[in-house]
Parts: structure tokens; C-alpha cells; sequence
């Protein structure tokens, strides 16, 4: 693979049309399945609720590029934080502003439980989720601690290696059996560890360390085919295979043979996915079910709920998330260039013998 270290735009194209598959699923199948649609769905649009999975092997390949320039784990929790919680902050004040206003009543939250969302800590108390898109966003931050816990505290070496490998098997035993799971253990195999899709971050992770680094070890290679193949037995068919799919794409936007896809309207998309993917659901809800009261064809409310969260989305962005992390790397930057600049503390002189 190639051996630049630059963040590759055929990802963030990727990640652009991750976001509006998983935006399309809920708009026509799944708002279909929950409150009924005036015109039948088309099918192979079930296969976008598996952008999230493109999501994760993102996440893996970004994230660990990030982990190994990152200097500390206090450096990299505040860049993951301010990464996330801007936008999600303003993500949970406008979705529920416009749920209490258009609805779904199905999909209100009160006020104490939409600040645990904030933390992103809800699902852990089993409270519900401000927007049912935020399940993954819970697993994404999960990921970020286990990570910093692992990267900081083992380094690269092979107690890593080790842990991923233990990790990878153990997602194997945990969705084969997993009805037969004790109750004791399901917080912690399902969720702390959550087994179905720790091998998708693993295998970003294991491809930009290929990416980086050129062709790796044996036993890296064969981590990282373990590591795919637990989507076969993760997911119904065909939905896994779709997710082999997203690998074979990933790993082809990887090697530059998708670069045709790093164009202006999908890299925008790529900067909005974020912020799409917090607005997008429950707000949509709403104002395709206020269409259908003004008495307009389903497809008629679809698009302008994908109007309407676009421009929502795009306020975020430019509006929230980008001035904050610009405001966080200055910051960072400050820090450590003081950090450098101070003299070092005197030492006490070594006294004779």
C-alpha cells in the first residue's frame, strides 16, 4: 500500500456516502417499518443501516493514525472530546427542540435524560437516546478510552498485538454464543467490549499500520483476515457479505484506485457526515410525518427532510464544530510549544562521598 501518512480523500468521500446511506435507511425503510410509508420502499436500501460498520473501520484507521503523533493520552482525550461534544451538544439542543415541536411523541426525552446523552454515558444507565443514531456514537467514545488504556499503557509492541488478538477471538465466542451469554457478563462482553464490532475498528487499525508502514508481519496479516472474517459470522446474510464489501471498497480507497471519488460535492459531504449523522433521524421523523399531515406524497417529505438536515448539518459544521477544533489545536499548539520552551528544573548537585 502507499506509504504517505496524509489523510486519504477517498476516505472522507467514503465516509460522505456512509452518512447518507445510513440517512436513506431511516428516511424510507425504517421510518416505514415504524410509521408507515404511502409508497413502497425499495429494498436494497436496508443495506445503508451498514454504513455504520464503513463508520468503524474508519474510526480504527483515523484513530490510530492519530494515536501514534499524539504524544499523551490527556492530548488525545481532549482532541477525541473536542472532536465530539461541540457538535453533539448542539446536535441534542436541535433535535430536541424540533421533537418536542413536530415529534414523533415516541421519540421525546425529557430534559435530565437528554443531558446524560451529553456525556455520551446514557446507554450505560439505560436511558434513551436523544437520536437513535447515537447507540454508535456511545461504542465510537468506548473505543477512544479502551484505546488510549491500551496504546499509552502497552505502547505497539506485542502485548498490544496480543491484546487485539485475545480481543478478535474472543468477538468470535461472543457472537456465536451469544443468546447463551450470562447475565453477569453481557455489560461487559456487550457492551464495554462490544464483540460485534470491535474486529471492524481493529482491522482500520491493522490496514493504516499497513498503509503506513508497508507490508506487515505474518502474524499482522493473518490478525487482520481474523479480524474481516468475524463479519460473516457477526451478520445475517447478506448483510455481511455487504459488509465484505465495505472492506474490499476501504481497502481500494486505501490504494488510491478510488481517488475519482475525492470530488467537491462528496468531500463536503465527507466534512458534514459528522454532524449529519447527529441531526439527521428523529428531525426527519418529524418533518417527513409533518409532510404527510400536510397531505404531500411520502418521496415529497423525504427530500425535504434531507434538505432541511443538510442545512442543519452544515450550521453545525461551520458554525460549531470547525471553529472549536481550530480553537482546540491553537490551543494544543500553545501548550506544547510552552511545554518545550520551559527550562528544565535544576538538579541538586551530587554530594561527595
Amino acid at each position: 500500500m502507499a506509504q504517505n501518512t496524509e489523510r486519504l480523500q477517498a476516505l472522507d468521500a467514503l465516509r460522505g456516502i456512509a452518512a447518507v446511506g445510513v440517512m436513506l435507511f431511516h428516511y424510507i425503510p425504517y421510518f416505514n417499518e415504524l410509521f408507515g410509508h404511502s409508497f413502497t420502499p425499495w429494498s436494497f436500501l436496508e443495506f445503508g443501516r451498514y454504513g455504520v460498520h464503513l463508520f468503524f473501520i474508519l474510526s480504527g484507521f483515523v484513530i490510530f493514525m492519530t494515536l501514534e503523533r499524539t504524544p499523551t493520552a490527556k492530548w488525545f482525550g481532549l482532541a477525541r472530546a473536542f472532536r465530539l461534544l461541540p457538535s453533539l451538544w448542539a446536535g441534542i439542543i436541535l433535535t430536541s427542540i424540533f421533537v418536542h415541536l413536530l415529534g414523533p411523541e415516541s421519540r421525546l426525552v425529557s430534559f435530565p435524560d437528554a443531558l446524560v446523552n451529553a456525556t455520551l454515558l446514557h446507554e450505560y444507565f439505560e436511558l434513551p437516546h436523544v437520536d437513535g443514531a447515537y447507540w454508535s456514537l456511545v461504542v465510537e467514545a468506548t473505543f477512544y478510552v479502551w484505546m488510549a488504556i491500551l496504546f499509552y499503557g502497552l505502547g505497539q509492541g506485542q502485548k498490544l498485538r496480543g491484546v487485539l488478538w485475545a480481543w478478535v477471538i474472543g468477538s468470535y465466542f461472543a457472537v456465536i454464543y451469544w443468546k447463551a451469554i450470562p447475565d453477569g457478563l453481557e455489560f461487559l462482553i456487550k457492551d464495554l467490549l462490544f464483540t460485534k464490532y470491535a474486529p471492524l475498528f481493529i482491522s482500520g487499525m491493522l490496514l493504516f499500520r499497513w498503509h503506513k508502514h508497508g507490508t506487515p508481519s505474518m502474524a499482522d496479516r493473518l490478525l487482520l483476515v481474523v479480524a474481516m472474517a468475524h463479519c460473516l459470522v457477526a451478520y445475517k446474510s447478506p448483510f455481511n457479505f455487504f459488509v465484505v464489501g465495505c472492506y474490499a471498497t476501504f481497502i481500494m480507497a486505501v490504494m488510491g484506485y478510488l481517488n475519482f471519488l475525492a470530488n467537491r460535492p462528496l468531500l463536503l459531504l465527507g466534512r458534514l457526515s459528522y454532524a449529519l449523522y447527529l441531526v439527521h433521524q428523529n428531525i426527519g421523523y418529524g418533518i417527513i410525518q409533518l409532510c404527510y399531515d400536510y397531505g404531500l406524497p411520502g418521496q415529497v417529505g423525504v427530500m425535504v427532510a434531507i434538505a432541511v438536515v443538510v442545512t442543519l448539518a452544515y450550521g453545525i459544521h461551520t458554525l460549531i464544530e470547525q471553529p472549536a477544533l481550530r480553537w482546540f489545536r491553537q490551543y494544543r499548539k500553545t501548550s506544547m510549544d510552552s511545554d518545550r520552551s520551559a527550562p528544565a528544573p535544576l538538579q541538586e548537585p551530587k554530594q561527595l562521598p
